[in-house]
């Protein structure tokens, strides 16, 4: 299964909250995993915010940035193409979504993923809405 993920989602896999142990069964599941380009950039903003309210130590944060750094050597990134930017356009005109946001939804749409998953309740109405499989999973941390 071809399964494209959003940073709410992935972010799971490196701090234990609710919906962590479904998504380790998503990916357990998936024949291909794919995420957007912004996903590193957006998970590491999400840990150094957790590192600067003292959540996680250093140590803590050097561990988790080297396992998202094994995952995504796993995974295929999805680019930022006009392609994509025109998905993004018609998802923000269509519903209540931050760009970012978007754009996840955007790269799934293109690369015509299976299942896309995310922690985004809003993200998940328009996945869904714009004709993607769609799991949502637990609460948004980062």
């Amino acid at each position: 299964m071809k399964i494209a993920i959003d940073s709410s989602a992935l972010a799971k896999r490196y701090i234990q909250e609710a919906g962590s142990e479904e998504l380790e069964t998503f990916l357990k599941n998936a024949s291909e995993l794919a995420f957007c380009i912004i996903l590193v950039p957006e998970i590491t903003s999400g840990l150094n915010r957790l590192l600067r309210e003292r959540v996680l130590t250093k140590e803590g944060y050097r561990t988790i940035k080297r396992q998202l750094v094994e995952d995504v050597r796993d995974a295929t990134v999805l680019q930022i193409t006009p392609s994509v930017v025109s998905l993004a356009i018609k998802l923000l005109e269509g519903n209540v979504l931050r760009t970012l946001d978007s754009l996840h939804v955007a790269c799934a749409l293109e690369w015509k993923a299976d299942l896309f998953i995310t922690s985004d309740r809003r993200q998940f109405k328009a996945a869904t809405k714009a004709g993607l499989h769609s799991e949502f999973i637990g609460n948004r941390h980062c």
